[in-house]
């Protein structure tokens, strides 16, 4: 079977970062991994990723902005002739590096916001940021960015949709993401503290759909769905390994940013190999490219070729089984795993497991 070309490759550049979301989606064993490809091997692997038709590059973290390379991976991705965009919480921007960033070839800013009261935003980081990203974001727009605002929604920030949703237009954001929380990493270790109630995801979903509407034409809302008050699997990532490629600070390429969580997987690094044999020939990315590895319900399901069983990282989470239907389908025999967690999550208040260095040696180091 020949390999499906990827349109988006996210690098990660680095697992540092100045803030603590309690939802990050960095390995809880983050503190483990620290060394990180160099400047010359990302260069390469970007020059690679267009060779085989990439053409978004999303540059993440952590923080991205602490690699002190950064100008001049950007300055290679704009050679390459790859659409840029830098995923970033903002609290290390100023002028003068957004001016240089801008100069060496940058498209396009992904700020993350956490809510609109100073209070919950500076909870929820994990440390005093609201301020700045204000700052940050009003400078974005001066200096001639295109902005896309990302919040995570969660039970914390959920019932401000509307004030969110007035900020960014406010800032001038072309795009408003309004990404209900995906638990995975550090957000399934909050999930019970994160998760909001059916209710209030129906009425957030619901503002948005007035305001996508009202703001059509000038600035993009997307509301991204709780996969747990889902009775349908999403298409995970358009498939494992079809469209999407995600390369983390080590150098190991995956087909998401969770896929090192399931056991038996051995993913191949940019460190000793190409990108080129490694998105064709990896045994870990065609572990479950088509239909062949699916188990009932899905191998008969008639939308196995338009939600490919869904998520595989949250069938392995969920079920023990990454072969397994996602558990959030209604059809799965382990949905009574999503409904009971739905239920906790109503009933039980816990406090917030910080994404900071103590904690990922301390989970590290559990049996």
């Amino acid at each position: 079977m020949a390999a499906p070309r990827p349109y988006t490759l996210v690098a990660e550049l680095t697992y540092r970062c100045p803030l603590q979301c309690p939802y990050c989606s960095n390995p809880v064993n983050f503190q483990a991994m620290r060394e990180e490809v160099s400047t010359e091997q990302w260069c390469k692997t970007f020059s690679e990723a267009a060779d085989l038709g990439v053409v978004q590059l999303h540059l993440s973290g952590g923080e991205p902005v602490i690699r002190k390379d950064l100008p001049d991976l950007i300055r290679h991705a704009r050679q390459c002739d790859l659409y840029t965009n830098l995923i970033t919480g903002g609290t290390l921007l100023n002028t003068e590096n957004l001016q240089q960033f801008r100069d060496c070839g940058l498209d396009h800013i992904q700020l993350s916001i956490q809510d609109t009261e100073r209070e919950t935003a500076n909870l929820v980081a994990g440390v005093r940021s609201y301020d700045k990203k204000l700052t940050v974001a009003r400078l974005i727009k001066q200096l001639g960015f295109p902005l896309t605002l990302n919040v995570v929604l969660h039970r914390f920030n959920i019932d401000h949709v509307p004030e969110l949703i007035a900020q960014a237009a406010d800032f001038g954001a072309q795009r408003l993401e309004l990404a209900n929380t995906q638990y995975y990493a550090w957000a399934l270790e909050n999930r019970s503290a994160l998760m909001p109630t059916q209710a209030q995801r129906d009425r957030a979903e619901e503002i948005a759909r007035e305001a996508r509407a009202r703001y059509r034409g000038t600035m993009e809302i997307a509301f991204v769905q709780v996969d747990y008050f889902s009775a349908e699997p999403k298409a995970c990532m358009g498939g494992w390994a079809r469209t999407y490629m995600c390369i983390t600070p080590t150098g190991e390429v995956l087909p998401c940013h969770a896929a090192q969580v399931i056991p038996g997987l051995q993913f191949d690094s940019v460190r000793h190999q190409s990108l080129t044999t490694i998105w064709q020939q990896s045994a870990a990315l065609n572990a479950f490219r088509g239909e062949a590895w699916m188990q009932e319900p899905c191998r008969s399901c008639p939308k196995k070729a338009s939600d490919f069983g869904g998520c595989r990282c949250q069938a392995f989470l969920l079920a023990g089984d990454a072969a397994a239907t996602d558990p959030v389908c209604r059809l799965s025999p382990h949905h009574e795993v999503v409904l009971a967690a739905v239920a906790a999550a109503e009933q039980e208040h816990v406090p917030l497991v910080y994404r900071n260095s103590k904690n990922s040696e301390k989970l590290s180091a559990r049996p």
